[in-house]
């Protein structure tokens, strides 16, 4: 029983199968003059096509990238450095994924001046703090959609009206975690630069996508023969654009966030009757992840008695949980002493079972019952 989605999901079939034709029948290089090439090339403008528009946003432009973290590297380095003579400050919040905050610290080193927002005991950054920490030499806000850790949902639109009406600065938002699911949304503004990651909803790893207003100027981070508008050179895999542009039309089409909500609302109330258990974001996270921390234990010790009763679930962000320490989300929610490392991160996919939910119910029932024996301490 898998409940480890936000880490990564188990490729659809489809999105295997439209990799695989794309990789025999597109096997063309897209920058080629020939036939094939101008063949491929229109595959590749396509599934871009399709893309931009399945994010939902007024978003034109859009660069395939090796995943997230590569997007990430390219939206905020790529922007800060082709704009830094406008100003030199930057905005981002203290519970961002490491391949925004970790970038973040590497200009702070090139002596660029950043603001690190705080969260409240949910993980919600204020509009307000927002709002004040905005500069008249500010180029850029990076704040994510979905945390990746413990759910919680920004309030991006907000954002966006603060940040446009308020000042000259852009709007970065990773959504790696929201995209296809609460992205694309109802949004009357939002981000200026959107960042998203396939295999966060059945697609392939190694393939990412970097979506921005038409008006905003970068630089690129890696130099070679041009390619992607000359912003990401490397012979872009049309195999892998394919077959993002496919999972972000299925997963569209199928998501039942409806299903997932109903799901968490269980958990959050079961987990609630124990005084060993400490729901992490109840009201603000996302209907498919639920973060929860157990009192006196490790996650890691939660994780194994878990894995030993076939539950698959994680401790924390995938990309850092082999780090023992507790993460800088849980510090920056300022979850207590006892509880905090002890997290647990449970979330749904589209094959979840209300079977396997009541078996991951019962496991954590024995786990609390030796918990109560003094066993695992």
């Amino acid at each position: 029983m898998y409940f480890d989605h936000s880490a990564t999901t188990k490729p659809d079939e489809r999105v295997l199968q439209t990799f695989m034709d794309a990789s025999v029948s597109y096997f063309a290089n897209p920058a080629s003059l020939h036939m094939e090439g101008k063949r491929t090339e229109k595959l590749l403008e396509r599934a871009r096509a399709q893309i931009l528009a399945a994010i939902g946003l007024d978003l034109t432009e859009g660069i395939f990238t090796s995943g997230g973290t590569e997007a990430n590297n390219l939206a905020i380095l790529g922007f800060v450095y082709a704009n830094q003579h406008k100003g030199r400050h930057l905005i981002t919040s203290s519970i961002e994924h490491p391949s925004v905050l970790r970038v973040f610290q590497q200009l702070e080193q090139q002596h660029f001046t950043v603001d690190y927002l705080p969260a409240d005991e949910e993980g919600k950054v204020s509009p307000a703090d927002v709002k004040a920490a905005l500069r008249r030499d500010t180029i850029l806000v990076s704040i994510m959609h979905v945390n990746n850790e413990i759910g919680t949902v920004q309030p991006i639109e907000q954002f966006a009206q603060i940040i446009h009406s308020s000042s000259r600065a852009m709007f970065h938002s990773d959504c790696v975690q929201s995209f296809g699911k609460l992205l694309p949304g109802n949004f009357s503004d939002g981000p200026d630069l959107v960042t998203l990651s396939a295999h966060k909803i059945y697609g392939i790893k190694n393939s990412g996508f970097l979506a921005y207003r038409q008006n905003i100027r970068l630089q690129p981070i890696v130099f070679g023969g041009g390619q992607e508008q000359e912003l990401r050179s490397g012979t872009v895999s049309v195999p892998h654009a394919a077959s993002l542009a496919k999972a972000a039309r299925l997963i569209a089409e199928e998501a039942d966030m409806q299903q997932f909500s109903q799901w968490r609302t269980d958990l959050i109330q079961f987990f609630s009757t124990f005084e060993e258990c400490k729901v992490l974001a109840p009201q603000a996270g996302a209907p498919y992840i639920l973060s929860v921390a157990f009192a006196h234990i490790t996650g890691e010790v939660a994780i194994n008695f878990l894995q030993e009763r076939g539950i698959i679930v994680s401790t924390s962000s995938a990309c850092s949980s082999k780090n023992s320490s507790v993460s800088h989300v849980i510090e920056a929610i300022q979850v207590p002493a006892d509880y905090a490392k002890g997290v647990i991160r449970i979330s749904f996919g589209k094959d979840q079972t209300t079977e396997e939910i009541e078996q991951l119910k019962e496991a954590v029932r024995q786990l609390i019952g030796l918990l109560r024996k003094g066993v695992g301490k």
